[in-house]
């Protein structure tokens, strides 16, 4: 992948050309606007710094921003929370420690997978860097896919969502789950941009996925704290699952993702089913294996 200078200039001209003039409380100068968004000079009033500052900033020199001229920025940007930590990722102003490069792939500590199985009627994944699956429940699995029968290199969200055939078919809101899933893998790539297992996916899904490679063009960046899904389940039928993310203090790159149902609803009952169908036919114990590693 590029490196962060570089991914910083994208990401603020991509920021830029999707601000919107009006919104962004700017006078008009009478001028025709030849190209959507902001004009440099713009985002620079609206920081507060000169344009000539914010043209080297655009243009990936090497200068690092204070932390007020990078909230302005994601002001005058109109970033969401997500935006703005990838800016600061892709400026080097993040708390966190760089990441390094591990030699061996993650692995999930057995008393997480202990929690797995304990939540015996909803699923559960627990998600790694670059969004590699490093273990589902029988529920998850039953749910979405049995990631144990995949072979190593396919466990990962983000590849599954965009070019699995049975992904696709399984979402009836694919665009909207396949769109988020790239926006986040981008503002995970940003946290290491030198990464070459992120490189390495990144390159494949580009090549196989034409959607993947709009969505990556667009370098925008979500943040999965909670949200919804729309399934058409082959076994139990339509349902909506909501889901929320649990980031784990002693591992900063692992998170637990778990889904579940209004409770009483159409959606609920066809859980229940399925809860009902895996402790009959399904696996017992949670997926253990290891992620690829870098």
């Amino acid at each position: 992948m590029a490196s962060k200078k570089h991914e910083l200039a994208d990401f603020l001209k991509r920021a830029r050309s999707q601000g919107d003039p009006s919104r962004a409380g700017l006078p008009s100068d009478g001028r025709v606007r030849r190209v959507p968004g902001l004009r440099r000079e713009e985002v620079a009033r609206l920081a507060g710094v000169s344009t000539d500052y914010y043209t080297r900033l655009e243009q990936g020199r090497n200068i690092t921003p204070s932390p007020t001229v990078i909230d302005t920025l994601g002001r005058a940007l109109a970033l969401d929370e997500a935006g703005r930590a990838h800016l600061r990722d892709l400026i080097g102003a993040t708390a966190a420690p760089a990441r390094r490069h591990p030699v061996s792939a993650q692995r999930v500590r057995p008393g997480l997978h202990q929690l797995l199985d304990a939540l015996d009627g909803e699923p559960a994944l627990v998600l790694g860097r670059r969004t590699d699956i490093l273990a589902a429940n029988r529920m998850a699995r039953a749910l979405f896919v049995d990631f144990a029968q995949l072979p190593p290199r396919e466990r990962n969200y983000a590849r599954w969502m965009l070019l699995d055939d049975d992904a696709r078919a399984l979402f009836t809101d694919w665009e909207d789950q396949a769109r988020a899933a790239v926006e986040s893998l981008r503002l995970d790539a940003g946290r290491d941009p030198g990464d070459q297992a992120t490189a390495a996916l990144v390159a494949e899904l580009r090549e196989r996925s034409r959607a993947f490679d709009e969505w990556w063009e667009q370098h925008r960046v979500h943040q999965r704290t909670h949200g919804s899904k729309r399934l058409r389940h082959p076994l139990v039928g339509e349902l909506t699952v909501q889901y929320e993310t649990l980031t784990l203090p002693a591992d900063l790159d692992t998170v637990l993702y778990v889904y579940t149902a209004e409770p009483g609803s159409p959606s609920q009952r066809a859980l229940d089913l399925l809860a009902s169908w895996t402790r009959t036919t399904g696996p017992e114990r949670s997926v253990h294996h290891r992620a690829p590693g870098p």
